[in-house]
């Protein structure tokens, strides 16, 4: 069966976590759906390579499909969003658009995923928090005043399931952003409320 829904993320990441997430919500969604990356939202937009998207939604959009994108809102909320409304405008495609973590603040998806893990396991996280605060606070002579540089976000997220699992090979396979179980409980939650925006749009779009 052909998958008539087509989903455009940004990268390995959010590719697993949508994935699972869709799982999650509606079982097996493998004839159902199909996850594009396309490794940042200049790519999308670059004239150089968005031949390929554009024709991909328009399939979509001919075989009655849904197209969904769904890409970081990073700094700017309100940007990010006319962008992707402009440039779907001029060209002539149909898609539905979410920009993460919420659909309505600045961020991306370690800020939606700080807010979705295991409620048992927040002292992991106020530990990260006194780390950074305690960062902030250190002055090296040969910086020159500079502040140390506060680890990225994505170190956060790395940092929140390293400490979770074992120290085998195996289990260090499972931190990586193409490994991740975000459907193993003992780490998250996926059905919280910080999920709630996200998971009302994938049901309206695709049930």
């Amino acid at each position: 069966m052909m998958r008539s829904n087509t989903i455009f993320v940004e990268g390995v990441a959010d590719e697993r976590f949508i994935w699972q997430l869709a799982e999650h919500l509606f079982g097996d969604i493998s004839e159902r759906i199909n996850i594009i990356k396309t490794n940042g939202c200049s790519n999308l937009m670059s004239p150089k390579k968005q031949t390929a998207y554009i024709n991909q939604m328009k399939r979509t959009s001919a075989d009655n499909g849904v197209n969904l994108v769904i890409f970081d809102a990073d700094d700017d909320y309100g940007k990010k969003k006319d962008e992707l409304v402009k440039w779907k405008e001029q060209n002539n495609v149909d898609f539905q658009l979410f920009l993460l973590p919420d659909n309505s603040s600045s961020g991306e998806l370690e800020d939606l995923l700080e807010l979705v893990i295991n409620p048992e396991n927040q002292p992991v996280m106020d530990c990260w928090k006194t780390y950074e605060d305690s960062l902030k606070e250190i002055d090296l002579p040969w910086r020159n005043g500079l502040p140390l540089t506060i680890p990225a976000k994505k170190t956060k997220i790395y940092a929140y399931l390293e400490v979770l699992l074992g120290a085998s090979e195996s289990e260090k396979e499972k931190i990586k952003e193409r490994e991740r179980n975000y459907l193993d409980s003992n780490h998250w939650n996926m059905d919280a409320e910080a999920m709630s925006n996200l998971i009302d749009f994938l049901k309206i779009n695709l049930e």
